[in-house]
């Protein structure tokens, strides 16, 4: 046997072993593991890097879906050309690139905990010519090493739940931004009431371990916005759209995990947890799918709450 073969089995005995533990251990902040097995093999888009799940009321294309849920984020946000903007959990950055063509920020500082997504994120941004105005770097969304007040806007798309705590995270954002600046979010929360027997509690279970959701941020919309007030924050806006992201990403997801080209690309484990997830129930009844914005006062005023 080549040591090329060799080598790639044992990546993939790897994978699944990691993959496995994950599932099997209770989440305790891990969501870089998961993401560093994900690498850049693991994604459904054909010329993008995301890893999200789209916003899906015109599009047709994983891709598409994606951008079109950036956009979406930076539209709530009201980016603009004279933000300088903090994003947390950038992924490989297709997210910046987007908001800087869409919108032309005057600068995005990306922080994520996952050093090889930084590295490959870092690439691309340079390969675009943009490593000026979009800089990249290893760090907590709960203990951000960046000084106080110096962002008009902070963005996290699809990966507040992760962080450890969403909480904390709230409280870093009130900090880092400047007097009434934004704090943007496109965030999974379960709904009030979740379905209750074992086979709903062991698909959100394996969910929850999979993408390494501490159990601390499990908590409906009512909550999210206690912790939001608690935070400082003000001028509340919460709006749901799972309808346009949970029922048609598990029907194009169904579609195009049988594809040979992705039966080829994904990891086997990755591939039979997905089609798992979709084929289940847990993600198009138990959770909601929120944009969410929130505003650290320069002066008094009230929460606007849109459900």
């Amino acid at each position: 046997m080549s040591k090329g073969v060799w080598s790639t089995m044992s990546g993939a005995w790897r994978g699944t072993l990691g993959l496995l533990r994950l599932l099997l251990i209770p989440s305790h902040g891990r969501a870089s593991a998961i993401y560093q097995i994900l690498s850049t093999n693991n994604t459904l888009g054909e010329q993008s890097l995301y890893l999200n799940l789209g916003y899906w009321e015109h599009a047709r294309t994983y891709d598409e879906a994606c951008e079109a849920l950036a956009r979406l984020l930076g539209d709530a946000a009201r980016l603009g050309p004279s933000d300088d903007v903090l994003d947390v959990g950038f992924g490989f950055a297709d997210q910046d690139l987007c908001w800087m063509k869409q919108f032309r920020p005057k600068r995005i500082l990306g922080l994520n905990i996952t050093r090889t997504q930084v590295e490959v994120a870092r690439r691309r941004v340079e390969e675009h010519g943009l490593d000026q105005h979009i800089l990249l770097q290893y760090g907590s969304a709960s203990q951000m090493p960046v000084p106080s007040a110096q962002f008009d806007k902070v963005m996290a798309l699809e990966s507040a739940f992760h962080f450890t705590t969403r909480e904390k995270f709230f409280q870093e954002a009130y900090r880092v931004l400047k007097p009434g600046g934004t704090l943007a979010l496109a965030d999974i929360i379960p709904l009030s009431g979740m379905r209750q027997g074992w086979p709903a509690r062991i698909g959100a279970y394996l969910g929850q371990s999979f993408w390494q959701i501490p159990s601390t941020n499990m908590y409906p919309a009512d909550v999210y916005l206690d912790k939001l007030r608690s935070a400082g924050f003000e001028q509340i806006e919460m709006r749901s759209i799972r309808d346009q992201v949970y029922q048609p990403f598990t029907a194009y997801t169904r579609r195009r995990l049988d594809e040979p080209e992705i039966k080829e690309r994904l990891h086997p484990m990755v591939r039979f947890l997905w089609k798992l997830g979709v084929r289940s129930r847990v993600i198009t009844e138990d959770f909601d799918y929120l944009i969410v914005t929130a505003t650290k006062p320069a002066r008094h005023s009230g929460d606007r709450i849109r459900r």
